[in-house]
């Protein structure tokens, strides 16, 4: 009897060694290879990309006392009631069709309420998570030209809505929103958009219908006052990982990220985690190194989403505005055009190469004919506009970035329409058909149709290639 009791306690404690060895071994964490660690922090990099892209935006554009033009502080609204030009750096590919407004918001402490009068024109807000997701859209489209008030919440506002109010629940407490209305010509955007626009109202949730002065923004005076791009191409991986575990903590990745954050999360990339390089090797962090130019070679190689499609050397996309789990297309789009709408809202066709894939040479000649069938299509307004090889409008003699359909083109007798894309005029009967491109540079073109046909939508309409003249 007593030698069993002791076979028995022996045996229970070797089961209980046993079970414990391998307890230890099944949470112990895997050592990444150098290779791994590398590929992770790359995946990493384009995935944080748009996140630090918009808190770069939002410091660039807050860093004022009171609202001048289209930059305000935090959760103040500003409006800008002259077209952007050369000189204007703010955000990458602006348009020259709307007067902006651009509010951001935090919505950590408080909701903020935006009022909008009623118009009889196109104007849209568009609000942007901080991932750059349009999670809503007010405005024509959506919620029509009578106006009203739209209750903007947080992620982790439980509060009661006002009667009368309309709630828009954001999924991050960053929110961009950039407002745009119609300009039919400069006189109109004078006389009639600019007091329109200045009825628009932001104020927080305790301060609606009361008497508020929206208080003074600080600003940094050691900011350096440079686009976003640039930015980020002087930030170090190091300083770009620690800015984006910090973003992540009031801006939490969606649920469908998780797979993606449970990997980064190996190397050191998690909300409100200190990011540090101690523990990688030379090797690895030679290539952290490298990883700001590898991020603008890879963003940049044009990739492509699941509905992109190459049409005539214009690539067309239905899902630009809303990205799931395309990290490399939302870094693209975040790169090239910051900001973009769903494309209900507008479609952006855009080019960078011809027919033949070659990129665009700014010292050449193009002309971009288009049959009447060719011609953009759109419900309420359309436009093409050039930029340079930052993205950016092209100073020219002109004063011209865009032509469309509010301006006095010369159309021909059966319809079609051709535009002359050179940096010289191509002589005065045609120049009110010329887009000045930039010499000594590449350029790129973006169609903009603001309310897009339903034959733009299912990709029945079909641009025209945009040609060189030998």
């Amino acid at each position: 009897m007593k030698k069993s009791s002791t076979y028995f306690l022996l045996t229970f404690v070797m089961i209980f060694l046993l079970v414990q060895t391998g307890c230890k071994k099944k949470v112990e964490p895997k050592t990444l290879s150098d290779e791994e660690a590398i590929e992770i922090l790359q995946d990493a990099y384009v995935f944080g990309y748009p996140l630090v892209t918009m808190k770069l935006s939002e410091k660039n554009t807050t860093n004022v006392e009171v609202p001048i033009g289209m930059n305000a502080p935090i959760n103040q609204l500003g409006n800008n009631t002259k077209f952007p030009d050369d000189t204007f750096t703010d955000i990458v590919s602006p348009n020259v069709d709307t007067f902006y407004s651009q509010m951001w918001l935090e919505l950590k402490n408080e909701p903020m309420v935006l009022s909008l009068p009623a118009t009889d024109r196109y104007h849209l807000m568009q609000l942007m998570d901080a991932w750059t997701n349009v999670f809503s859209s007010i405005g024509t489209r959506t919620t029509g030209n009578s106006g009203g008030a739209f209750l903007i919440t947080g992620p982790s506002w439980n509060g009661t809505v006002p009667k009368g109010m309309t709630q828009v629940k954001a999924p991050t407490n960053m929110v961009w929103i950039m407002g745009r209305t119609q300009v039919n010509s400069k006189e109109d955007g004078e006389k009639v958009v600019t007091p329109l626009i200045e009825q628009y109202k932001l104020v927080p949730l305790s301060k609606y219908g009361k008497e508020y002065t929206p208080p003074k923004g600080e600003v940094d005076t050691s900011l350096k006052m440079q686009s976003p791009v640039k930015s980020l191409e002087e930030m170090s991986a190091k300083d770009f990982f620690n800015m984006l575990n910090m973003l992540m903590v009031d801006n939490s990745p969606a649920a469908a990220d998780a797979p993606a954050m449970a990997e980064f999360k190996k190397v050191g990339v998690e909300p409100g985690k200190k990011f540090e390089t101690t523990k990688f090797s030379d090797a690895v962090i030679s290539e952290l190194n490298n990883l700001v130019s590898w991020c603008r070679d890879k963003i940049l190689a044009k990739p492509k989403s699941s509905s992109d499609k190459l049409v005539n050397g214009w690539g067309i996309n239905t899902h630009v505005g809303s990205y799931g789990t395309d990290y490399v297309f939302r870094a693209y789009v975040t790169y090239n055009g910051l900001g973009a709408n769903l494309p209900e809202d507008a479609m952006y066709p855009r080019t960078v190469v011809d027919p033949s894939g070659n990129f665009y040479d700014g010292n050449a000649k193009y002309v971009f004919h288009m049959t009447k069938e060719q011609i953009p299509e759109a419900n309420a307004f359309w436009s093409v506009t050039i930029y340079n090889s930052k993205n950016f409008l092209i100073k020219n003699p002109l004063n011209r970035y865009a032509l469309g359909d509010r301006d006095k083109l010369i159309y021909g007798d059966d319809g079609s329409l051709t535009l002359y894309i050179q940096p010289t005029t191509p002589g005065k009967d045609k120049e009110a058909n010329w887009l000045p491109s930039p010499p000594n540079d590449t350029f790129n073109l973006a169609i903009r149709m603001y309310l897009p046909t339903e034959n733009v939508l299912n990709g029945k309409w079909r641009p025209a290639g945009v040609m060189k003249v030998e």
